[in-house]
């Protein structure tokens, strides 16, 4: 096993910079999540981990070694990527083996390892079939299992998830978390799945634009988001971000000012999570409250969501589940100063 320490890490595509000069330290046996939109930099990074990518400035060190000038095959690493790459000619324990190519063990000793690498995976069973007859699910194991066959110092997953239907996701997820748990190998995996992110770290990278914008555990991102790409990136549904005035000790939003005894800039934006906004009874009262007509209804079985025209624009807020409000009736939506999280308005900045 081993941490991962990049330093001042750029990669440029001619003129065009994609990763500028991030830093960040992965302990040793940490399960870091890279997550953020398409063309961010995440996989870039990855990439650029694995060796698979040049380096254009910055260094990238594994278990105290810098690595910039050494091959994949030479970092210790072992990949999994999205599309399972995984040989249709080829048995699951031919598959398997194939990671062990190069190791120089006799026979024996590989067999014996792909059989100890399938115990741990479920493919035991699977072992003689060909990739053909196997689940997308199963398939991605194998492609797992031909990675920890090497017993490699770093994981490394790229959207390994992405192909999967909902279900299959779900169940890999558990089978990722499961894995790590066990072996205690440092892993770093890419996505732009905030569930998968949320489910799966010891801490998130969130990235954007080639910058990384806020490092920390899952519920530290979720509570306390250090700007709005964050806070409505991280969470399910996304945050509500609501422009508001600030003045006087007090926020101007909603029937009535909000008390607020910490300064203020004039312009801010408060961000309020769907699930703590919520339809309120007729005479509930809440320290904030809005008013707005249902435009959308959203029944997911133990919670429904409804998506409310307001003055600030369509927020989305929780409603009773068995008996949600009706499209195009008013309603009131109420949430607790606790749950309100601010923003400055002109850098987005968390205050």
């Amino acid at each position: 096993m081993a941490g991962i320490a990049i330093e001042k890490l750029v990669k440029r595509y001619g003129p065009t910079q994609v990763v500028h000069g991030i830093d960040l330290d992965i302990q040793d046996g940490e399960f870091v999540v890279f997550v953020g939109p398409s063309g961010c930099g995440k996989s870039t990074t990855l990439r650029m981990i694995a060796g698979l990518e040049e380096i254009n400035d910055g260094t990238i060190s594994i278990g105290g070694r810098v690595v910039n000038r050494l091959e994949p095959k030479e970092r210790n690493i072992a990949m999994v990527f999205q599309n399972y790459a995984i040989y249709p000619h080829m048995s699951v324990a031919e598959n398997i083996a194939f990671g062990l190519y190069t190791s120089g063990l006799d026979k024996a000793a590989k067999r014996k390892r792909v059989e100890e690498v399938a115990e741990v995976l479920g493919l035991t069973k699977l072992l003689e079939r060909r990739p053909s007859a196997l689940s997308g699910g199963q398939r991605q194991r194998v492609a797992i299992g031909r990675a920890m066959v090497r017993d490699p110092a770093v994981f490394l997953f790229d959207e390994p998830l992405s192909n999967l239907d909902a279900q299959l996701r779900a169940q890999m997820r558990l089978e990722i978390k499961r894995l790590h748990q066990r072996l205690g190998t440092t892993i770093v995996f890419v996505t732009h799945d905030q569930v998968e992110a949320m489910t799966l770290a010891d801490r998130i990278v969130v990235m954007r634009d080639g910058h990384i914008l806020q490092v920390g555990a899952p519920m530290e991102l979720y509570e306390k988001p250090a700007d709005v790409f964050t806070a409505r990136f991280i969470g399910s549904p996304t945050m509500n971000i609501v422009p508001a005035k600030a003045g006087q000790g007090a926020l101007q939003l909603g029937e009535k000012p909000l008390a607020w005894s910490a300064s203020l800039p004039p312009d801010v934006l408060v961000g309020v999570r769907p699930q703590e906004l919520r339809v309120l009874d007729l005479d509930e009262a809440a320290d904030l409250t809005l008013t707005g007509t249902v435009a959308v209804v959203e029944p997911l079985g133990p919670e429904t969501f409804v998506h409310v025209e307001t003055a600030g624009g369509l927020l989305l807020a929780s409603a009773p589940a068995k008996n949600p409000p009706a499209v195009g009736s008013p309603v009131r939506l109420g949430a607790s100063a606790s749950g309100l999280r601010l923003f400055d308005a002109k850098s987005e900045r968390a205050l």
